[in-house]
């Protein structure tokens, strides 16, 4: 495992690196090439790894383009999901960034020949467009050739510098790292724009425990707004391979972050046949609708967005919304995110969704909403966390845990808000390791605890208009500073009959100057 502190030294380096190369243009316009330039050294690598098979007698990197045998391109493309001739190599190209006049048109012909390598195999839809955001013609890079070979070449010798190691497993976990790291700081300093693609990792360690809790195994796992697939890889790191069977599966309105989530899996070595992010818009053009359900749902929606609603006819007899027999507002489609987990998911699944508070107490069709997930008795938790945790929002979310295997008719709420919950961190609050397992402990043992968790009969929610707001339920701890009445009464007594002694000295005194 590599050390703390190997890694910390790793991501102050990459970070100073994408600050230098970048020079005047904003670090938001110019994350796609740091970001791609680090996916485009580790497949290069990861490549190389495949080919060798470890050999040391066969050296890639130095091997001539023209020896390679289309037998040799096949059996790789099906294997590892596309194929990189030995010129192509990030290691090669690096080499000579700093003399190449072509390095721009050569860079992109390389992406687009990698791209290509894929079609007509299984792995054709995961591969293309993964370099569509790694535009080297684009004046983000300076306003001639000159200028954009000159900068690429300083994003490429920058990143040849990251010392990870041989590659192997340590060093591959250091490159899935790297990755989420600058995305995360990319978010962080992008502020509400950065949030729409990347969950907090802390916050999606607690959503990836809470949808794997106590399962020995699941088919596989499904985010269905899936940004930069923070939540799916957060799955991954704290659950052995063997356990998510069929692997990764998610949607992305957004091109540019659906590139990042697809880039994000291979940065973690989930090779194509093991994840499948697909492109669109998740409410209006659902992918996998005809698969079997999955046994784990994780997701972070946007909040409160508009969608076409009852504008659409059709959508009330959509297989996802009919059963509720009401459609998220049009105004605020968070419980048609809710409602689409819901149908996705399996009989012995669980889904963690972050959500925005108001869903929870407002009327209207929303009311009528939660009476339908409360009535067949799909809610397990419903958690309540600290304010500030997510980047461009100082909004305390709300986490909703949907089962379709409880054992009672009850659901937990639990107040996880207070300063016990979570520790100030710069500009944001933060949970640490310490904090998830709290919540988990409360999340498996349902125990009642006062002033932070308790199970409620669902009964009682319907007779309390089916309000899930943890506020409800939990009853915030009374901190104010408890007074003895009679204890006040006596001190003030004492302090009135000390300021008419004093009142009738001063009088005295008064008097006596007076005559």
């Amino acid at each position: 495992m590599t050390s703390i502190i190997q890694k910390q030294e790793l991501q102050n380096k990459i970070w100073k690196i994408a600050n230098d190369v970048r020079g005047s243009v904003d670090g938001w316009d110019f994350k796609h090439f740091v970001l791609g330039a680090l996916f485009y050294r580790f497949i290069s690598e990861n490549f190389t790894k495949y080919i060798e098979g470890g050999d040391d007698s066969i050296d890639y990197a130095n091997i001539l383009d023209k020896v390679i045998t289309p037998e040799i391109i096949d059996d790789a493309v099906k294997t590892k999901g596309y194929f990189i001739y030995p010129s192509q190599l990030f290691v090669n190209v690096a080499k000579t960034a700093n003399t190449n006049p072509n390095l721009n048109t050569d860079l992109k012909a390389i992406f687009n020949a990698i791209e290509s390598s894929a079609n007509g195999y299984p792995s054709e839809e995961d591969i293309k467009g993964l370099f569509a955001d790694f535009d080297t013609t684009s004046t983000r890079l300076g306003n001639t050739v000159e200028n954009k070979n000159s900068r690429l070449a300083a994003v490429l010798k920058g990143v040849e510098e990251l010392n990870f190691g041989d590659f192997e497993d340590s060093e591959i976990e250091l490159f899935g790292d790297a990755y989420e790291f600058l995305i995360g700081n990319y978010a962080a300093n992008a502020g509400k724009s950065g949030g729409e693609f990347f969950t907090p990792v802390h916050v999606s360690k607690l959503i990836a425990q809470l949808a794997m809790h106590k399962q020995e195994k699941v088919n596989k796992i499904y985010d269905p707004a899936a940004g930069s697939g923070s939540l799916l890889l957060q799955a991954k790191k704290h659950f052995d391979n063997h356990i998510i069977e069929e692997g990764f599966f998610g949607q992305e309105i957004n091109h540019t972050t659906y590139n990042l989530a697809r880039m994000n899996m291979f940065l973690h070595n989930i090779n194509y046949d093991k994840f499948n992010i697909a492109l669109g818009d998740t409410l209006h053009h659902p992918h996998f609708i005809d698969d079997k359900p999955f046994d784990a749902i994780v997701s972070n929606p946007p909040y409160s967005v508009k969608w076409i609603g009852d504008d659409d006819p059709t959508l009330i007899n959509d297989d996802r919304f009919a059963p509720a027999g009401v459609l998220a507002p049009k105004s605020k489609a968070d419980f048609a995110f809710v409602l689409h987990a819901l149908s996705y998911l399996s009989s012995k699944g669980r889904a963690a969704i972050v959500c925005f508070p108001g869903i929870f107490y407002r009327g209207g069709a929303e009311q009528k909403i939660r009476k339908y997930l409360v009535d067949n008795n799909f809610v397990e938790t419903i958690i309540s966390v600290a304010p500030n945790l997510f980047y461009g929002t100082s909004i305390a979310v709300t986490i909703l845990v949907l089962s379709k295997h409880k054992t009672d008719t009850k659901t937990q709420f639990i107040d996880a808000s207070g300063e016990d919950f979570f520790k100030k961190v710069t500009n944001n609050n933060m949970m640490t390791d310490d904090h998830i397992d709290m919540i988990m402990e409360l999340f498996d043992s349902k125990a009642d605890v006062p002033h932070v968790a308790v199970s409620i009969d669902n009964s009682k929610i319907a007779e309390n208009d089916y309000n899930l707001s943890v506020s409800s339920y939990v009853v915030a701890k009374d901190n104010r500073v408890k007074i003895n009445i009679e204890e006040l009464n006596n001190e003030v007594s004492k302090t009135v009959k000390k300021i008419d002694k004093l009142r009738t000295d001063i009088n005295a005194i008064i008097k006596e100057i007076e005559a």
